[in-house]
């Protein structure tokens, strides 16, 4: 595989000659670099204005390798070509080198260019780009590439070094200034005073004269602008934009010069085959070190992002979504102040959120926006601190509040959607997550742990700080990442925050999959929750294949004032065709079911929800006087339930604890009842709101048919 690199623009603060003289400096041996042995001249020739002087070098190097290596290859030196290329007329000098020992079994080539800074003649800038390419060597191909890479980042770190080491030794000799070439002889008006320095025969006199007085007064570039251009501010970038160093390590951070090239060479990529918005620097940054920068890796992950944000118009998410009053009133997170790092701080108390109760007043598309929006505002901030603190702020960091935490949280269909928004964010928002405290942890928490760690990235968990009970109090906790005074008073300080206190949102908000499906955009093409509606004397019925015995049925459905489906045919016989092997179940409008059954068999089970017939009474074949009530109460022969349905593995379910307990609430009064039959095992639980009887006495038995005749 060849391994290729690019620099950024690094930029001297002086003068192109200045630069020059400073880098003759370097040969024929530089004691700043140890490996660079001796150098021999082997051709030279200049034209005859002097203006282009050309200059071919032997460079022998002391690579730092094993001793066994070098016997086995049977070298001590490795051996370099070096071509330098000087034009005095436009002020560049291009370098070429290429390896002259095992040239056949390894090609290194090497590309450099000084040139003047397009926005500051006194300046100068320097490019570097080079290729690797191991072909063979006695099998050592991977231990080869790794040294060879190791050496060369370690030259390109100190190439900058070694150029500003001999300009400083100019100045320490009085050398400030190095005229230009021209080509007529200067004028005898000016004094000057001629030093010889053999080692730079472009320029056998240089003058000691003071530079003029423009040269400390021009003006770098344009106000409020970088040096490079627009580069920090520019959302769009154009092919011809070059990254400064000065700029990476300012609005970036410190890179390695391989992680530099990675940046360059991805951002070039995208410049030349992506169409449309070619996204900042921090966002392809993150993707790069989401992928321990691979840049294959990088670019994948990058343009799948990419076409996902432009299908689901997410760059406009700021400006075109309104959360909707649910959210503010319920949704129990918020954006509060900064750590001390300077990062923005957001806050969630987890442990007050009614996630089933969000989710179906919202559905998950509504939630996953919310969520994106956190994500776009996070960004958005991050670039906003970065300005205020001066120095690179990438991510934010996300302070968990888990008191009041209980099993009502491992509710399975919220900690499904919970998995797929998790699965969202980790695609397209890499490496946002700076640190994420976690608060009050409770004996539960291992349990939802367990749950959603799978799905976090392992670079992601390793930021993960936990505290149970009071822990967060002391030494080590809270105050080393969060300034005293901004502490939420909820935990213990004296800072007001606004984030909502949450409670359990009001089934009247409920809504069915019908009411969701109304968004123009859709970011999910299925939803967790299916809705049904049941008439008297048309039950409906879900058809569910068991692939593997033991399997476990689980279902959840709330009872609401829809199409149904009819699976069982009439001619059907039960005992015969199927057979019953869950009890009938009743349950009224308002009630919240959840149940499971453990198969025995493979093979086709009917899940079933009918209208309520009144039995008589046993001794007078009458009605019963609560049904005679509860039909008096009814407007009409139909009622709506919206069902989730899952089939997981007995080791899964017991592993994963999403038993009936998960309607465990500390705001709702429960009432369980449990049903068992001689063939299977299994449990449900009805759930209903404290203090408040259902508006209507519907009457809806669900139960658990297994087919016996082919279907």
């Amino acid at each position: 595989m060849v391994q290729k690199y690019q620099s950024p623009v690094r930029v001297y603060k002086h003068p192109f000659e200045l630069v020059m003289a400073a880098y003759e400096r370097r040969f024929p041996t530089c004691h700043l670099i140890p490996m660079f042995v001796d150098s021999d001249v082997i051709s030279e020739e200049t034209s005859e204005d002097r203006s282009f002087h050309k200059i071919e070098r032997r460079c022998k190097l002391d690579v730092d390798a094993p001793r066994l290596l070098k016997r086995i290859a049977g070298v001590d030196y490795v051996y370099f070509i070096q071509k330098n290329s000087l034009n005095h007329r436009e002020r560049t000098l291009h370098i070429e080198s290429h390896n002259e020992t095992f040239s056949n079994r390894v090609i290194i080539h090497e590309l450099c260019c000084y040139s003047v800074h397009p926005e500051n003649e006194e300046w100068t800038c320097f490019e570097q780009s080079a290729s690797l390419d191991i072909k063979s060597f006695f099998g050592f191909e991977s231990t080869v590439e790794k040294i060879a890479m190791k050496q060369y980042a370690s030259s390109i770190k100190k190439g900058k070094e070694i150029i500003e080491y001999y300009l400083r030794e100019l100045e320490e000799e009085g050398i400030t200034y190095v005229p230009r070439w021209s080509p007529c002889p200067p004028s005898p008006t000016k004094p000057v005073v001629p030093v010889v320095i053999p080692a730079l025969p472009i320029t056998p006199t240089i003058s000691i004269e003071a530079p003029p007085e423009s040269v400390n007064e021009i003006q770098v570039c344009k106000e409020g602008s970088s040096p490079t251009g627009s580069l920090n501010d520019a959302l769009v970038a154009s092919p011809d934009d070059k990254l400064d160093a000065d700029y990476i390590k300012r609005y970036l951070g410190d890179l390695t010069p391989l992680q530099e090239s990675c940046l360059i060479r991805l951002r070039r990529w995208l410049q030349e085959t992506h169409k449309g918005k070619i996204p900042k620097d921090e966002h392809i940054l993150r993707f790069l070190r989401a992928r321990d920068f691979n840049i294959d890796k990088a670019r994948e992950i990058l343009c799948q992002s990419l076409t996902w944000r432009k299908q689901h118009q997410v760059d406009y998410l700021l400006d075109t979504w309104s959360s909707p009053q649910v959210l503010h009133d319920y949704y129990t997170g918020g954006w509060h102040h900064h750590d001390k790092d300077g990062r923005p701080l957001y806050i969630l108390r987890l442990g007050h959120m009614d996630t089933k109760g969000l989710v179906r007043a919202l559905g998950e598309e509504s939630l996953l926006r919310h969520v994106l929006s956190i994500n776009e505002e996070g960004l958005r901030r991050c670039e906003e601190n970065t300005k205020v603190f001066g120095r690179p702020i990438s991510c934010w960091t996300c302070l968990v509040d888990l008191e009041g935490l209980n099993m009502r949280h491992l509710w399975r269909p919220g900690v499904k959607a919970l998995l797929r928004i998790i699965e969202v964010v980790e695609a397209n928002y890499p490496e946002t997550l700076g640190r994420l405290l976690i608060l009050r942890a409770p004996r539960v928490f291992p349990v939802l742990w367990t749950l959603v760690s799978p799905f976090i990235d392992e670079n992601t968990r390793k930021k993960f700080l936990i505290y149970a009970g009071n822990d967060y109090q002391g030494p080590g906790g809270l105050v080393d990442y969060i300034d005293k005074e901004i502490i939420p008073d909820f935990l213990g300080g004296e800072c007001m925050c606004e984030v909502p206190e949450g409670g359990l949102v009001p089934k009247s908000l409920y809504r069915t999959a019908e009411e969701l499906e109304n968004d123009e955009i859709r970011l999910w093409t299925e939803t967790i929750y299916q809705s049904a509606s049941i008439f008297k004397g048309a039950p409906h019925e879900l058809l569910i294949e068991i692939i593997d015995a033991s399997s476990v049925i689980t279902w959840d459905f709330d009872v609401c004032k829809g199409n149904n489906v009819q699976l069982i045919d009439k001619s059907w016989l039960l005992g015969q065709d199927y057979s019953m092997v869950e009890s009938p179940l009743t349950c009224k409008e308002g009630e919240s079911v959840q149940g499971s059954h453990v198969t025995r068999w493979p093979g086709f089970y009917i899940l079933q929800w009918r209208f309520h017939s009144m039995p008589a009474c046993a001794t007078t074949n009458l009605p019963r006087v609560d049904d005679v009530l509860a039909t008096l109460q009814v407007s009409s022969h139909k009622c709506k339930v919206m069902y989730y349905t899952e089939v997981l593995g007995s080791e899964d379910f017991r592993g994963s604890m999403t038993s009936l307990e998960s309607s465990h609430s500390g705001f709702s009064q429960l009432s369980a009842a449990t049903t068992s039959s001689s063939q299977s095992q299994s449990s449900s639980m009805i759930s209903r709101r404290k203090g408040k009887s259902p508006e209507r006495n519907w009457r809806l038995p669900v139960q658990l048919f297994q087919v016996t005749k082919n279907i």
